[in-house]
């Protein structure tokens, strides 16, 4: 079996003493799968009694997709099902859905999506392997990532080698791009991780009928897996353009007006506390903090009150959790995200058709955002880097289906980007404050 020069650069990476993480791919027919099942393969024979995952989002998508690459590369070494290795079945009561080796070499195929059910993936939790392969990383979640990397030590001491988790993937905003691509873009990956960016003309094997049917996908999907720019995303459910997203930071014809104080609150757990300072629909200044006491927290807010000259009446805080207490002590305005959403403010008795308040106003933000209305000033580009991060992350969530219209939930954001959306929630919070009936209004 002859290797691509991509691939080859990928094998040293997974065979040198200080590599721990490895993401290859970030394009389609850049041989990914292949790479996967050919270094599991490797390790097999090289090391007795080792053991070693093959990971997917999905379980049925694993055996049609990337346990097809293991059987393709396995008859490209010579070897045969049954005669080299032996493959069990689901219902198998010791190695379900494994690959065995005679020289007691075992392959364990695992489903690693996210059930409700199992949300820190304890059927994982005695798992004991000495490397892993998560084939389409970008389909799985970080805390899965962690827990699988979590369970290297299998036979780790007795052979002196490294723990190596390759993950393979195409361009998407979630914890790859955060921890892989965006540091590699800036140099600034750490020493144990490297990514290598692998398209379709770095694959000399594939069939050029491939990249004929890359070239007549539509153009953001064309962007992504043909020439692999993470900077698109084709998601139908996002409710905001990520162009639009960007024009956020240089819209700085966006009209002043009356101010207000929006803020997304934590105490001492390990989501942020976000501030943000708005002049009509401009943000003036963005404090954000970790684990900060709830009093703190009301004297910046108190301090910023004082320089912007805000009245009590334009301050709302997320009033879920430690928030309400806030609410209490300093007597701002609430924010419930899952209370009824308000009428239309612009057609008089009109109910709007979504689940709850929080989704009313992330729709809402989006269209404003979608029509160039919102200016963010902010020079921390990190924190400019989460934001953007976080407003992609907006989505209407089960589309497909009939019903009230509604945001992608919190914990299902958190799965995809590895923390909560602070910024995008003080942001959202803005909203309420041109749907809330003025007083005039409820007295007609």
């Amino acid at each position: 079996m002859k290797l691509n020069p991509k691939q080859s650069i990928a094998l040293d990476y997974l065979e040198d003493n200080q590599t721990t993480e490895l993401l290859y791919g970030g394009g389609a027919g850049g041989g990914k799968s292949i790479l996967g099942c050919y270094w599991l393969l490797k390790m097999c024979f090289k090391y007795p009694e080792s053991r070693w995952l093959m990971g997917r989002a999905n379980m049925k998508t694993l055996k049609e997709t990337t346990y097809q690459s293991f059987l393709k590369v396995a008859k490209m070494q010579g070897l045969k099902a049954d005669v080299h290795f032996l493959v069990t079945a689901s219902q198998h009561k010791e190695y379900p859905n494994c690959i065995l080796f005679p020289n007691k070499s075992v392959i364990m195929m695992k489903d690693l999506d996210y059930y409700p059910s199992d949300p820190e993936f304890d059927e994982l939790g005695s798992l004991e392997i000495t490397g892993g392969f998560i084939d389409e990383a970008n389909q799985v979640t970080i805390k899965a990532k962690q827990i699988v990397q979590s369970r290297m030590r299998h036979n780790i001491s007795l052979y002196g080698i490294v723990p190596k988790l390759l993950a393979t993937c195409n361009p998407a905003k979630n914890w790859v791009y955060q921890d892989f691509y965006k540091p590699f873009r800036q140099t600034a990956l750490p020493d144990y991780r490297k990514f290598i960016q692998a398209l379709v003309d770095d694959n000399p094997d594939i069939d050029p009928s491939y990249k004929e049917n890359l070239l007549k996908l539509d153009k953001n999907s064309k962007e992504r897996l043909l020439y692999g720019n993470w900077e698109y995303d084709d998601d139908p459910a996002a409710l905001i353009s990520y162009e639009k997203i960007l024009d956020c930071f240089s819209n700085s014809f966006v009209p002043t007006g009356e101010k207000y104080i929006t803020a997304d609150i934590a105490r001492l757990g390990s989501d942020k506390i976000v501030i943000c300072v708005w002049n009509g629909f401009r943000v003036e200044e963005i404090k954000s903090y970790t684990k900060e006491r709830l009093s703190v927290t009301g004297e910046i807010i108190e301090q910023l009150r004082a320089k912007y000259q805000i009245p009590k009446s334009n301050i709302i805080c997320d009033e879920d959790g430690v928030g309400g207490g806030i609410i209490d002590f300093m007597g701002y305005k609430g924010f419930v995200n899952n209370s009824k959403p308000f009428p239309n403010p612009d057609r008089f008795g009109v109910d709007e058709n979504y689940n709850h308040l929080k989704s009313q106003c992330y729709f809402r933000l989006a269209d404003r955002i979608n029509k160039g209305q919102v200016y963010i000033k902010c020079d921390d580009s990190q924190m400019r880097s989460d934001i953007i991060q976080e407003l992609e992350q907006v989505k209407q969530h089960n589309m497909d289906k009939d019903g009230k219209r509604q945001v992608l939930p919190k914990d299902k954001v958190k799965e995809l980007i590895g923390r909560s959306p602070d910024y995008s929630d003080a942001l959202m919070m803005r909203e309420y404050f041109e749907l809330k009936p003025s007083p005039s209004w409820v007295a007609f």
